[in-house]
């Protein structure tokens, strides 16, 4: 009942309580000014710049068209914007599911105070997805035909655009309660915390079929691929590279809890950091191996093993080897001697691993037969500008979260609610 009260009494209060409110919420409880010099550091200057530098080429996209900012063609339609914004971003937001499956479904109830900060990496990295999405189709406005319009049940793209739609719809859900704490709501709250386990059932589903759709995209593209790459198990290899690589992040998203947030993070978030690195890193240590395993017997299978001695042989063989045994034995290594700083070091090279794969099925091993292919593949500089501007601002935005929600600390009040 008194809940309910405090709630109404805020609904009800007069505009300018309300706004000293919203202001306190919006500044972090700081006056204008000081907020304005807290925010005037060498970090934001520069993203700054960039993003100003960023502003043309932007407007030249949407006013001139793709063409004037991109290099693409009929050939090779997909540059680096959308093979890093998509095919090499989405493995690492599968964290989110990862984490959450891992402590509502698995009931591992030490994930507990590292659950939302997982959801968040998941939810902010799906919806700047869906971002990249509309820089790169030549008709944005026309973004929901997929779903709504052009009903084509048998396109795998049709697949992967609903699960775009539900799962960042299911990610904003599961991160509700998060917010309506910041906001206060408790009553709004309870009904959300009352979901989640749903909420989490259907987007371990949808986020499972999505990673694999993904590499099912390629099975229309035989001859195109390199057949190094091009294999009928893509959507298996899809979905296993995402298991390790969300735990990768994972692990990379708790360091930047500890070493940039740390004043915004509570004693169990911090104390429980080192141990749950060393879970996420044998966690991560086995999924590469079944990925190593599934990754050989492909190659016997679809028995390419004469490619190997090749130059496109050498270059598959350094993505193999210097981007999948190599992290996954450091990070056995790593784990076994409980060296945390070591895990955290396998698991951003792990994870380069597999934005390197993506990039070579979406880019380099890509129409490879045709003539001048290498020169062709070389983004233009406005393209990498966009990406660049794209990443900088999804880092503010992970700041601007995180600094004000209680992302890696429990608000007193609601410690007992779910």
């Amino acid at each position: 009942m008194a809940e309910n009260l405090e709630e109404f009494t805020r609904a009800a209060a007069p505009p300018h309580v309300f706004r000293q409110w919203f202001m306190d919420k919006l500044f972090m409880g700081m006056s204008v000014r000081e907020y304005s010099r807290s925010i005037a550091t060498p970090f934001n200057l520069i993203a700054a710049l960039i993003l100003a530098a960023s502003a043309p080429v932007f407007y030249m996209r949407y006013v001139h068209g793709l063409a004037s900012v991109v290099d693409a063609s009929n050939y090779y339609p997909w540059g680096i914007l959308l093979s890093w914004g998509i095919f090499a971003g989405e493995p690492l937001y599968a964290c989110g599911f990862v984490m959450a499956a891992a402590y509502y479904i698995f009931g591992i109830k030490s994930f507990r105070p590292f659950v939302r900060v997982a959801v968040l990496g998941g939810m902010l990295g799906y919806i700047f997805a869906a971002s990249y999405l509309l820089i790169d189709l030549g008709r944005p406005w026309r973004i929901y035909y997929p779903t709504i319009v052009n009903f084509g049940t048998s396109s795998v793209l049709f697949i992967i655009a609903w699960h775009v739609v539900l799962y960042i719809t299911v990610q904003v859900l599961e991160f509700s309660p998060t917010i309506l704490e910041w906001l206060g709501a408790k009553r709004l709250h309870a009904w959300a915390v009352s979901a989640t386990v749903g909420l989490v059932v259907g987007g371990i589903i949808l986020s499972t079929v999505h990673q694999s759709a993904l590499g099912a995209l390629y099975l229309m593209t035989p001859g195109k691929v390199q057949p190094l790459w091009y294999s009928s198990y893509l959507p298996v290899l899809f979905f296993s590279s995402a298991v390790y690589c969300a735990m990768s992040f994972a692990i990379l998203l708790v360091y930047a809890g500890v070493r940039y947030f740390k004043d915004k993070s509570d004693e169990a978030f911090l104390r429980g950091a080192p141990a749950l690195t060393l879970k996420l890193g044998k966690g991560a240590a086995i999924a590469m191996y079944v990925y190593f395993a599934l990754k050989v017997l492909a190659l016997a299978m679809d028995n390419r093993w004469a490619y190997l001695f090749t130059g496109w042989g050498y270059w598959y063989l350094v993505e193999l080897l210097g981007f999948v045994a190599a992290p996954m034995l450091l990070l056995t290594l790593a784990v076994r001697r409980e060296s945390i700083g070591l895990v955290r070091f396998a698991a951003l090279w792990a994870a380069a691993g597999v934005v390197l794969n993506r990039f070579n099925v979406n880019i380099i091993a890509y129409n490879w037969y045709l003539p001048q292919h290498f020169e062709q593949i070389i983004p233009a500089p406005t393209e990498v500008m966009m990406v660049v501007a794209m990443v900088t601002f999804q880092i503010l935005c992970y700041r601007w979260i995180w600094n004000r929600f209680p992302v890696t600390r429990e608000l007193p009040e609601y410690r007992n609610a779910h």
